[in-house]
């Protein structure tokens, strides 16, 4: 999906100079309603004429805020429900009641400059977010929620987020130091950009940081790493080309859940010696965990390296305007991915033992207290490599006194490798949440969760994706239609420890490997029109149907004939419709749209009690609004999402049909005020959430049973411009160090929070 249009973004002649100040004139007032839509959109279209529901976050906006991972700038954007409490990565979102399944972001895309980060948005430990990374190199981020996603993107029904790269369209640059002050953290940004000749420019940007993060681990400086982003464009007499590249390689803590209590009427209490806002199971008395490798090999592994990662990635794309009005659009990106996501479960309640420590420094002497079984998630994200390709054709056909008639057909392809190696064991430890000790047991270093989760793939994905859209303007009437045909080819194979028939087994017997070989394929659509009453006021509405297709999530746990060809390998699909309105009167925008989605879907849950796959019908229903307000040196933004959704059917006899998806919340809400006075900016933002339902053990009534309260988080943030060129700002996340709990789970008393308060300076200096 085409990520810009020629003149807005992406560098056109000078004869383009004019729709150029057109797209980028409206980016510092309200909700820019008439920006041109670059993200979800086969052509420029201004938020004003297309008929879908777009938000965009600018840098300054990112800069003040300083949000702590890519996922969480989403918290920000109205209709999405963005679980930004897994560190730096590992994040949990969707979109309008659509249910976040097993993890990751199965119904939203994440792109880069318009072409995805991984094709698939729930693959088990490996989320999107696990590959980006928010510095000073990003110039927005747009993102769509329903529309057209589903036809402009593979495996995006419900949506698109797209990071979208400064080009240095304009000379100069920034360096940045941000310390924390009340943890261990050191930061340093930089970006440079500039014509380099009449009709070249480049750009270059990125980040270094270290330290131990924003929860304690006992010296052990898990954050370690950064990214370096660049590109260089060359403007053409018809158009443009550009050269880009990231380096990203990164170390960060993941959080995973830690033990609390489960009350019998379903409340969660903290359990002593465990603060859920900085509880972390990271420490330096951890022993090398003993990996099984995919060819029986065997390594030893650090547990605080956390989750690491490598993403190395070179990318080709221009835009061309041919002969009578025809115009030529491709996009090109190969990038290699790997890492490994190290992160520690407690496998099981709290409860007194009497034993000896096993590492620390009071290794050998006696031990009596409480303790837990420690699981370790060791997966080694092997390969996780994606090759993209975009290539549109398109032109518009002035009809006279009928308007105009704007055609594109698009060719996308991709290859996503998805080659991983599993590792789950389980270690027995302090029963605390700052520096635990292991502690003697004779299952020290074995299998852990029952020994499910000893697996390898090693596999690839072929994805082929002819669309056309047709888009039609006359007067104050704009209507679209689009069509996406996914054909996807699965290859490869899949093993487990559990497929050696021989007793007690600790390799892999690799003559059981089991085949994937498999196709797919869906044909989505998307209809929608927009009718401007007058310049200020618009009505818009929108069907479409969309799919995205599995990966490993039908692969170790199934049925072998799902993925070997027999059976018909499951789907999930959306089909949703909105109808909404964009107004403003003076200082005040609004964008308001109501949404009704159903979804279809099949799903595996390794983290549950009993793992098994299950299939599930869902629907949701509500309204997000969105709106700006600016008086003066004042200026408000926010947001509002009212969602009602349920599960109406599931193959799973346990679930609770009738009631809303696990941890979805009625009411979501934010607020961004700021005031500018002379050199001084004081603002924050406030993101709320009212209560929901996750599951619990069997004690407390297992699906459902518990209740995650609703909560409000305040960041908050403040800047002083010394000289025209100095800039010294303060900033705090969770202000009021509040509990924020965003899951629980149905296998032990354990639920995972935000993080608690954390504060840090930074110093900008741009030239």
């Amino acid at each position: 999906m085409p990520a810009t249009s020629p003149a807005a973004e992406n560098g056109a002649p000078a004869a383009a100079a004019p729709a150029q100040a057109e797209a980028e004139a409206p980016r510092a007032t309200g909700l820019s309603l008439d920006a041109i839509v670059v993200t979800g959109s086969s052509g420029r279209t201004s938020k004003m004429k297309s008929s879908v529901s777009i938000s965009s976050i600018g840098a300054e906006q990112l800069e003040r805020t300083k949000p702590t991972s890519s996922a969480e700038v989403l918290r920000s954007v109205p209709g999405v429900r963005a679980e930004a409490s897994g560190g730096e990565s590992n994040a949990n979102v969707t979109v309008r009641g659509l249910p976040i399944s097993a993890g990751g972001s199965r119904y939203v895309q994440f792109q880069e400059d318009g072409l995805p980060l991984l094709q698939f948005g729930d693959i088990a430990f490996a989320t999107p977010d696990t590959f980006m990374r928010v510095d000073s190199s990003l110039d927005k981020l747009e993102v769509v929620r329903g529309g057209s996603s589903s036809t402009l993107a593979t495996n995006a029904p419900g949506g698109i987020v797209n990071f979208i790269s400064k080009t240095g369209r304009e000379k100069g640059g920034s360096f940045g130091l941000t310390k924390g002050l009340d943890y261990d953290q050191t930061r340093y940004d930089f970006s440079y950009g500039s014509p380099i000749g009449p009709k070249t420019r480049f750009f270059l940007g990125g980040h270094y940081r270290h330290g131990e993060g924003a929860r304690e681990t006992g010296g052990a400086n898990l954050e370690n790493g950064g990214q370096l982003r660049g590109n260089i464009t060359q403007e053409l007499d018809n158009g443009y080309v550009r050269l880009n590249f990231k380096m990203l390689e990164d170390r960060a803590p993941t959080m995973l859940p830690v033990p609390v209590i489960y009350n019998s009427n379903g409340t969660i209490s903290e359990r002593p010696g465990f603060d859920p806002r900085r509880g972390s199971f990271y420490s330096p008395y951890w022993l090398p965990d003993l990996v099984l490798t995919r060819d029986n090999g065997r390594l030893a592994t650090n547990v605080n390296d956390g989750m690491t990662v490598k993403s190395n990635s070179v990318g080709l794309e221009g835009e061309f305007d041919l002969a009578d009005g025809w115009k030529l659009a491709e996009r090109f990106r190969t990038t290699k991915n790997t890492g490994r996501f190290i992160g520690v479960l407690p496998g099981d309640v709290p409860s007194d033992v009497t034993t000896t420590y096993a590492s620390g420094p009071m290794a050998g002497q006696p031990y009596v207290g409480p303790a837990l079984t420690a699981v370790v998630f060791n997966t080694s994200l092997d390969d996780m490599s994606l090759t993209a390709n975009d290539l549109r054709l398109s032109k518009t056909f002035d009809l006279d006194s009928n308007g105009k008639l704007s055609t594109t057909a698009g060719l996308y392809t991709s290859v996503q490798k998805l080659d991983v190696t599993w590792n789950f064991n389980q270690y027995l430890v302090e029963a605390t949440g700052s520096k635990p000790a292991l502690l003697t047991s004779v299952n020290n270093g074995t299998p852990g969760l029952g020994g499910c989760c000893m697996n390898t793939q090693e596999s690839e994905y072929t994805t082929t994706a002819p669309y056309g859209v047709l888009g039609w303007e006359q007067g104050p009437v704009n209507l679209e239609a689009s069509v996406r045909l996914d054909r996807q080819k699965a290859s490869g194979t899949y093993n487990r420890l559990a497929f050696n028939t021989a007793p007690g087994a600790t390799t892999y017997d690799l003559s059981r490997a089991r085949t994937i070989d498999y196709s797919v394929k869906h044909t989505s659509y998307s209809l929608g029109g927009n009718y401007r009453l007058n310049p200020d006021l618009a009505l818009f509405s929108r069907y479409s149907n969309g799919v995205a297709f599995n990966a490993d999530r039908i692969t170790f746990f199934n049925d072998a004939r799902l993925t070997n060809g027999t059976l018909d390998a499951p789907i999930n699909t959306v089909r949703q419709l909105e109808a909404g309105t964009k107004w403003r009167q003076g200082a005040l925008n609004t964008f308001f749209t109501l949404f009704w989605a159903k979804t279809d879907e099949s799903n595996f849950d390794f983290t549950t009690v009993t793992p098994s796959p299950t299939t599930r019908k869902f629907d949701a229903k509500g309204a997000e609004v969105e709106a700006s307000y600016r008086m003066g040196a004042f200026n408000l933004a926010g947001g509002f999402t009212y969602t009602d959704a349920k599960l109406v059917s599931s193959s799973d006899a346990t679930d609770r049909v009738g009631e809303a998806p696990k941890r979805q919340a009625k009411v979501v809400y934010q607020l961004t005020p700021s005031y500018s006075v002379g050199r001084f900016v004081l603002g924050g933002s406030v993101i709320g959430t009212t209560g929901s339902r996750d599951d619990g053990t069997a004690a407390v009534g297992g699906k459902l049973a518990i209740k995650l309260p609703g909560y409000t988080v305040v960041n908050a943030f403040a800047s002083y411009q010394f000289t025209p060129s100095t800039v010294l700002s303060l900033s705090a996340n969770n202000l009021f160090d509040k509990i924020g709990y965003t899951e629980s789970n149905d296998g032990r008393d354990a639920a995972r929070s935000i993080n608690g308060r954390t504060v840090q300076a930074s110093l900008k200096y741009s030239f």
